[in-house]
């Protein structure tokens, strides 16, 4: 647990009463021993008290509000990102307040077993991720599935285009009812590509979401406030739209990563 700036205060304050110089006026004596008191009463509440937990912040994008226009509108964004995400990690944060701080992914695995962490923690996770998968178009075009990730899409899919058209299917209001995020994960094995749906702010890495735990490389968050400003209902536009935003040099390097290390990617904030 880290020492709060008032704790450190108070250990200062604690250390500089004992080491002044003591007189022998009896009138300051009993002042001395009680400010020595009261003090070091101070210093053990504090200690004994939980520190407020800021273990998780919102991480900067990595690009302007408006840099993924005309595909995910600015007014979008700023909310999206300065309003909703920066909600789920004020309550991951409320959620682990005097607890030790672990790396967001860490929290996933058992996700299901507490909600708080379930719905906060998965908000959190999600929209980190999310958020790095995404490049202004005349960066994004440029970039493609390295060899090793096109291999493994033909393997899984049957093609590139098989693979965005299983996709946009899941993404589909029909298969993800209300709200929810649409994946493309490797399995822990490292050997196969599948497409998940995950209702509200679960993902695969969590137990009991999915048939087996599965390790995200690209997510598409189908919550209407995604998208909703510029596209209203229409939905399939705005999966469709959202792969001209997609930075595949990113999605490759957490595909690399995920084949390596059989475990998720570790997002910022």
């Amino acid at each position: 647990m880290k020492i709060s700036a008032t704790i450190t205060a108070l250990l200062v304050g604690y250390t500089n009463a004992w080491s002044t110089p003591m007189t022998m006026k009896v009138d300051t004596g009993a002042s001395n021993r009680r400010d020595l008191l009261i003090k070091g009463a101070a210093f053990a509440t504090a200690v004994a008290a939980p520190v407020a937990a800021n273990a998780y912040s919102v991480p900067d994008l990595p690009y302007a509000f408006e840099a993924l226009e005309p595909y995910i509108d600015a007014p979008t964004m700023k909310i999206h990102h300065d309003k909703h995400h920066a909600t789920y990690v004020t309550n991951i944060n409320k959620a682990t307040e005097g607890k030790d701080e672990v790396p967001i992914l860490d929290l996933m695995a058992d996700a299901l077993d507490a909600t708080p962490v379930r719905n906060s923690g998965g908000g959190h996770y999600n929209h980190a991720f999310f958020w790095e998968e995404m490049a202004p178009h005349d960066k994004a075009s440029k970039t493609k599935p390295s060899a090793d990730l096109a291999a493994m899409i033909d393997k899984s899919f049957g093609s590139f285009d098989d693979m965005k058209a299983k996709f946009e299917a899941q993404a589909a209001p029909g298969a993800v009812f209300g709200s929810g995020w649409v994946w493309l994960a490797v399995n822990t094995k490292g050997d196969e590509l599948k497409i998940v749906g995950t209702p509200n702010q679960d993902n695969p890495l969590m137990k009991g979401v999915c048939d087996e735990i599965m390790l995200p490389i690209l997510g598409l968050d189908v919550w209407e406030h995604a998208y909703y400003l510029k596209y209203q209902n229409r939905r399939p536009e705005y999966v469709s739209n959202w792969w001209n935003v997609v930075n595949w040099e990113k999605v490759n390097e957490n595909f690399d990563y995920v084949v390596a290390n059989h475990v998720g990617v570790s997002v910022q904030g």
